[in-house]
C-alpha cells in the first residue's frame, strides 16, 4: 500500500462551469466535483473550490491533504495566463511537485491521448490546438471580446449583426433573421440586449443558428461556414498534416463537421476522453519526471 500510494497522483480539471478534481491511487481513479475555478477572474473562489474538492478526496481515500499535495500533480485551470498566476497557485495550495497551465492541455490529451492530431473546442467559447509528437500548439482561448471565433457566442453575435443587415436592407430576409427580430422586439431590442449581454447569453441563441442552417437557411448556414473557414485555416497555420485525427470538442462544434473540407471530414473521430483523463494522464508525465 505504501508503494502505490507513493506512486499516487494527483489532477485538477477546472473552467468557468465546474471543477474536477481527481487521484489515482493503488491502479483506482477517486473523483469530485465542484463550482466554476478561474483563477483570473476570482482567485480566492476558484482556491476554495480545489480545496473542497481536495478535501471530498482526502475523506474518500483516507488521505490528509497535507500528504496528497506532496504527489506529482497536473492542474489545468481557466485564467492560468502567465507563470505569476501559476506560481501564486501553486504556493497557496502548497504543492510540491506540480506542473500548472491553462484548462487547454488536459483537453487536448484527453482527447486525443498520445495520438498526432488536432481539437477544435467550440463551446461558449473556443480554442484549437494541434498535438505532434507530444508537443502542443495553441491558438485562440482569448475570450469573447479578442477571439473565441467559431465559439457559440460569436456564432449567436454574428447572427444578430447579420439580422442587422437585413434589417439595414444590405441583405436579403431570411427565416433566421425575421425570427431573431421578433424574438429581441426589433433593431432597438437587439441593440440593448447586445449592449449587456453575457457570452452565455450570446450562446443560447446558436442552437436557433444551427436548427436553421438544417433547414437551408442562407444566413446560418452562412455563419457555420465562416466558423468552418476559421477552423480549418487555423488548423493548417498550427502546422495540421492531412491525415490526422480531429476531434470536435464542445457543444457546437459538431454542427461544423459537414462545413469543413473533405480531407477533414474524413477524420473526424470522437474523442477518447473528457479533460480530467487527459489531466491524469499529463499527472503521470509529472510523475515519471520526477522519478
Amino acid at each position: 500500500m505504501t508503494e502505490s500510494r507513493n506512486n499516487a497522483i494527483l489532477a485538477v480539471d477546472g473552467g468557468g462551469t465546474r471543477c474536477r478534481v481527481a487521484c489515482e491511487v493503488d491502479g483506482i481513479v477517486h473523483c469530485a466535483e465542484t463550482g466554476a475555478a478561474n483563477v483570473s477572474s476570482d482567485f480566492d473562489g476558484a482556491l476554495t473550490q480545489i480545496r473542497a474538492g481536495m478535501m471530498e478526496i482526502s475523506r474518500t481515500v483516507g488521505v490528509a491533504v497535507q500528504q496528497m499535495v506532496t504527489w506529482p500533480a497536473f492542474v489545468g485551470l481557466a485564467g492560468v495566463t502567465d507563470n505569476e498566476i501559476a506560481g501564486r497557485l501553486r504556493d497557496a495550495l502548497g504543492l510540491a511537485c506540480a506542473r500548472i497551465n491553462d484548462d487547454r492541455p488536459a483537453a487536448v490529451r484527453g482527447a486525443l491521448g498520445a495520438r498526432d492530431g488536432l481539437i477544435a473546442h467550440c463551446g461558449t467559447g473556443s480554442f484549437l490546438a494541434v498535438q505532434t509528437n507530444g508537443a502542443m500548439r495553441f491558438a485562440g482561448g482569448w475570450g469573447s471580446v479578442l477571439g473565441d471565433e467559431a465559439s457559440a457566442q460569436w456564432v449567436g453575435r454574428r447572427a444578430l449583426s447579420e439580422t442587422l443587415c437585413t434589417y439595414d436592407g444590405t441583405q436579403a430576409e431570411t427565416a433566421l433573421t425575421q425570427k431573431l427580430l421578433a424574438d429581441l422586439q426589433g433593431p432597438a431590442g437587439i441593440v440593448r440586449f447586445a449592449g449587456s449581454a453575457t457570452p452565455a447569453q450570446f450562446g443560447a441563441l446558436a442552437p436557433s443558428v444551427t436548427s436553421a442552417a438544417k433547414n437551408s437557411d442562407p444566413v446560418a448556414r452562412g455563419i457555420l461556414q465562416a466558423g468552418a473557414d476559421y477552423i480549418a485555416g487555423t488548423a493548417r497555420k498550427l502546422r495540421w498534416q492531412p491525415g490526422q485525427a480531429i476531434c470536435l470538442t464542445g457543444g457546437i462544434a459538431a454542427h461544423y463537421a459537414n462545413y469543413l473540407p473533405t480531407e477533414m471530414q474524413s477524420v473526424i473521430r470522437p474523442s477518447l476522453g473528457a479533460p480530467l483523463t487527459g489531466a491524469l494522464a499529463l499527472a503521470k508525465e509529472v510523475r515519471h519526471e520526477h522519478q
